[in-house]
Order: C-alpha cells, then sequence, then structure tokens
C-alpha cells in the first residue's frame, strides 16, 4: 500500500490546483484528505442493550434520486434562503420540497418513498473531478478567494414574507419588531467590517452570529405574541432565527462550463419563483384573519404542487412546456386566489388593489432564466449552473448514488416514542473550519468495513462501494420541531450507553447510509470530494446530511411499533 499511495502521490501532484492559481480557481481536496480504509482502526461499538431498550429496524426505500432531484436549497438550516447552501444536495423522499416549503405544503406533497413517507432526506452531492481543462473553466471561490475578497456579509431570512394576515390591532407592534430584525443585521454587519482581524476562526460565529441568533429569537418571539394576542399565534418563527455568513459577492460570477466528460446529465431542478404575498398584505381586519390565511395557505401550497409537476414531468414537452403546462394555470389559479384575499379584506374594511398583479411566477434554474419577479426572498445566493450544475467552487461530475438506504432504529436502554410530524433534525457539521468541529461526525468507510468510521475520504478496495454513514440525534425535548440552532431540539444520545439526556425522550434513531460506486483509481488519485461550503474545500469533515419529517401520524406509529417489538419492517 506504500508503494500505491507514493505513485498517487505523483500523479496527484499534477491534477491539484497549484498555490498561484487558488486566488482564481477551485481548490480540490489535498491528497492528506484521503486514507486507506485498512489503516484505520475499528471504532464503531454498539451500546450493550439494556432491559427495556428497543432493537428493531424500519427500512424505507425512497429510492436513490433517479429522478434528479438536485437543489442547492436547505430547507432545514437555511429556511426561505434560495440557494442558501452554496453547494448542491441530492433529495428523495418529498417532490416539491424547496427553500420555501412550508408544512402545509409539504403534507400535501407526493413522495419517491414506497410507503408514502413524504418526509424529506438530503445530502450533499459527490463529485468526481479529474481537474481536467481548469486553466480555461474559473469557477469563482474557494477558502483563499474569499480571505482576500472581504468580511463577508451576514444574511438572514427574511420575516416579513413569513407571517400569517397580521391583524390590524397587532400592525403596529408588530411593524416596530420587525423594524428592530432589520436593525439587528445592520449592526451585526457593522461589527462584521470593523472586527475583521480580531480573534480566530470561529470568532464570527461566536462573537457576531451567535449573539444575533439570541437577539432575533427575542424579537420573534414578541412578534408571535402581538399576534397571537389578537389570535391564533404562529408557530415555527424560531426556524428563522439562525443567519449566516455569505461570500456570494466572491462567486457570483463564478463560470459553470463542463468539465471532462461533458455532460453529465444531471440538469438542476427548475423551482417556482413568485412574487411573495403575505408582505404586501396591508393590515387585516381581525375579522377577516382566518379567511385570508386558508388562501394564504393555499398559495403556498399551488407553487408547490408546480415545483413537484416540474420534477415529475422533466424531459416532457418542448421548450414551452413549463410556460404552457405549469406556469400559466399556476398564474390562473393564483389570480382566482389573490382575488379572494381582496374580497375577504374589503368585507372588513378597505379592499386592497393590485393583488393580482403579484399572480405571474417564473422559474428559477431553467435553461432560459427570466427574472425573478420577486423582492422578498430571504436573500437569493447564485445558483447552481451548466451541465454539471457547478456552484461556488464545487465542480465536476455528480456522482449518483448507486444505493441510499434509510432506517428507523431503536434505543438500547428505553422504548422508543412517536416523532413530531414536522420535526426538523440534521447531522454533522457543514462549516468546521469557522464553526468549529464540536457537531462534526466521523461518516465515510467502505461497504464491508462497518466497524470502522473515518473522518477522511476512504479509499477502498476493488469491488468495495464508498460509503457515507449518517446518524442523527434522537434524543427530543418532548416539545419542540425545530430550535434556533437547529440542534436544541433533538440531541444524541450518550455514545458509551446510549441513554438519553434528562428532559428528553427517545424517538427512532434515524440512519442513512449512502453507497458510490467511485472507480478506484479515481480514489486513489484523490479526484472524489464532497460538495461543500466554498470556506470549507470539500473537507470531509463538513459532510452532513438533514431530514423534515413528513410522515403520517398512521406511519410514525408503524415504526414505532416495529422498534419497539424488536422487529425488521418494511
Amino acid at each position: 500500500m506504500v508503494v500505491v499511495l507514493a505513485a498517487t502521490a505523483a500523479v496527484t501532484a499534477g491534477v491539484v490546483t497549484s498555490s498561484r492559481n487558488r486566488q482564481a480557481f477551485a481548490e480540490a481536496a489535498p491528497l492528506s484528505s484521503f486514507t486507506p480504509i485498512e489503516r484505520v482502526a475499528p471504532n464503531v461499538k454498539a451500546p450493550p442493550v439494556r432491559r427495556g431498550g428497543s432493537t428493531g429496524i424500519a427500512t424505507v426505500d425512497c429510492g436513490t434520486n433517479r429522478n434528479r432531484k438536485f437543489s442547492p436549497d436547505n430547507p432545514v438550516a437555511q429556511p426561505g434562503v434560495r440557494n442558501g447552501a452554496q453547494h448542491v444536495h441530492d433529495f428523495v423522499g418529498n417532490l416539491s420540497i424547496s427553500a420555501d416549503s412550508t408544512d402545509e405544503s409539504l403534507a400535501a406533497s407526493d413522495t419517491t418513498c414506497r410507503n408514502g413517507d413524504r418526509s424529506s432526506y438530503f445530502w450533499p452531492v459527490v463529485r468526481i473531478d479529474r481537474q481536467a481543462n481548469r486553466q480555461t473553466n474559473p469557477i469563482g471561490a474557494n477558502a483563499d478567494s474569499l480571505k482576500a475578497a472581504g468580511p463577508g456579509e451576514v444574511k438572514c431570512p427574511t420575516v416579513r414574507d413569513k407571517l400569517p394576515a397580521v391583524p390590524a390591532p397587532a400592525a403596529a407592534e408588530v411593524n416596530r419588531n420587525l423594524a428592530l430584525l432589520d436593525q439587528q443585521l445592520t449592526e451585526a454587519n457593522q461589527r462584521l467590517v470593523t472586527s475583521r482581524g480580531e480573534g480566530g476562526p470561529n470568532f464570527a460565529n461566536n462573537a457576531i452570529l451567535g449573539p444575533l441568533r439570541s437577539k432575533r429569537v427575542a424579537t420573534l418571539d414578541r412578534i408571535a405574541i402581538a399576534i397571537g394576542r389578537q389570535g391564533t399565534r404562529p408557530t415555527g418563527l424560531v426556524s428563522l432565527a439562525e443567519c449566516d455568513l455569505s461570500y456570494d459577492g466572491a462567486h457570483a460570477n463564478h463560470g459553470g462550463g463542463t468539465v471532462a466528460g461533458g455532460s453529465s446529465g444531471n440538469e438542476v431542478t427548475p423551482t417556482v419563483s413568485c412574487p411573495s404575498v403575505r408582505d404586501r398584505l396591508p393590515a387585516v381586519p381581525a375579522r377577516a384573519t382566518a379567511e385570508v390565511n386558508r388562501n394564504l395557505a393555499l398559495l403556498d401550497q399551488q407553487i408547490a404542487e408546480a415545483n413537484q409537476r416540474l420534477v415529475t414531468s422533466r424531459d416532457q414537452g418542448g421548450p414551452n412546456f413549463i410556460d404552457n403546462a405549469i406556469l400559466g394555470p399556476l398564474r390562473s389559479k393564483r389570480v382566482a386566489t389573490l382575488d379572494r384575499i381582496a374580497i375577504a379584506i374589503g368585507r372588513q374594511g378597505t379592499r386592497p388593489t393590485g393583488l393580482t398583479e403579484l399572480a405571474p411566477c417564473t422559474v428559477n434554474n431553467s435553461p432560459n432564466p427570466e427574472p425573478s419577479p420577486s423582492a422578498s426572498t430571504g436573500g437569493e445566493l447564485p445558483g447552481a449552473q451548466g451541465p454539471n450544475l457547478e456552484i461556488a467552487g464545487n465542480v465536476g461530475t455528480i456522482v449518483r448514488p448507486a444505493s441510499v438506504k434509510i432506517e428507523y432504529r431503536g434505543n438500547p436502554t428505553s422504548k422508543v416514542v412517536a416523532m413530531p410530524r414536522f420535526l426538523r433534525a440534521l447531522t454533522g457539521e457543514s462549516k468546521p473550519t469557522s464553526r468549529g468541529p464540536a457537531n462534526a461526525r466521523a461518516s465515510w468507510t467502505c461497504a464491508g468495513f462497518a466497524d470502522r468510521l473515518t473522518d477522511q475520504y476512504p479509499i477502498c478496495p476493488a469491488g468495495s462501494q464508498v460509503m457515507r454513514v449518517h446518524d442523527f440525534p434522537s434524543c427530543w425535548d418532548g416539545q419542540n420541531i425545530d430550535s434556533a440552532n437547529h440542534r436544541a431540539h433533538i440531541q444524541f444520545p450518550d455514545r458509551a450507553t446510549g441513554a438519553c439526556p434528562a428532559g428528553t425522550v427517545a424517538v427512532p434513531q434515524l440512519r442513512i447510509s449512502i453507497g458510490y460506486d467511485i472507480p478506484v483509481q479515481v480514489q486513489q488519485r484523490g479526484q472524489y470530494q464532497l460538495d461543500s461550503f466554498p470556506e470549507e474545500n470539500h473537507n470531509p469533515t463538513s459532510d452532513h446530511n438533514d431530514f423534515l419529517n413528513v410522515n403520517s401520524t398512521r406511519q410514525m406509529a408503524k415504526i414505532v411499533s416495529c422498534v419497539n417489538s424488536g422487529r425488521r419492517c418494511r
């Protein structure tokens, strides 16, 4: 094996981007990020099952993304921010999910899962990048170019276009707190500029983003209370508390040219882009809020149905198919729904005018995109471009998963209870460089080596698949479906005992295992890598996975029964 690695180093020296080009070109993961799996000592040891533990496994078949639902959205960690991940995800399960999805639209969606599970499971894609034609294919940012470009910018999900109808008596208080959210964001960006050069790599996260999140949590809670005094208190606003650093200015003009091997056939899934309506409404008379909210939810559902149709109708029709078969009918539905909203408000007060001007929609990531009519998104970052979906330093041909296994497993110390519907969960750390490695988890291995996991890219024996194994947290706080940092509401059990922390209860533990057929030579040359945020430079430690539970109550009950009775179920 030493001989193989020595030869590999010589080859790789010719394909990894040289230091003089790092400012202009994406940087490949270094060869030091790869390791033969045989050199990883066995390190996976399951906690012993105690009396009262649960040992069953419920397996769900949701396919391997053969329908090509790729997107740089992250509806769990960056809700409302289009292209917010700055890297591309594989999606299986829910067909309509996007950055702008609502619980209601997710529940109405179709799914790729054979048992009807409408949950969404998604993870960063893996690419093969042979570095060919790199000199003629500039693609923008990496860690070095980001540092040189400036301090970046703090961006947060917008709140105005996520609120329900605001009752007139609450409007003044809600508007004051919306203005306060804007002020907090401005102050955070000022601090980002004035503190440049202070602290270490985690300074921005600890000194700026952390305090900003706490302020936003309090402000969002005041908004919910103000609306709740006049009617139904909105839920889920805490999902909008987390902000992030954006370097979109550093890679806004990255190219999307084809790399060696030509088109991968992976064309990015288009998504519908419609003008927001919620933030265009006047204060709504209290008696009209229920009807207005029903129609706002219907608008969300109509968009979700159109997004689903974009997935299921791929490769159908001619160049005008999307306009004629999807956008045209959607516009007609929106006209009728917007008119009902205006009538409902008009019955109790002054009827708003001009709402039907918000009816036309376009699509993002279409072959011939038009400017989006929406000015009220959570901030739209540069999207994936070209036949290989290149984005923000992530280049090469996407490798389709050869296998995806989704399992719900038990807890060694107790029975499990049902996950709440619409629970959000994530595992791993997408930004170990800037946030620190506390949440990072080793996830890489090879088929046949289940007793070991590594935080490096594995080099597998011939005939063995490259594997990613993602275990999710499974100790729920019993109340919340999300939290400000998307982690506090559901935690990991103790590594040694499997017991859940005090104050939490065990829910079925989700494990997603993904296998790839990657040529051995590609592995040995260090030519496959994970999509990542630009500043991570494809760090294998940045591997992560996201989940949004849309199992029905009945389906989740079946999973719990299977797990608690010690069975193997499909």
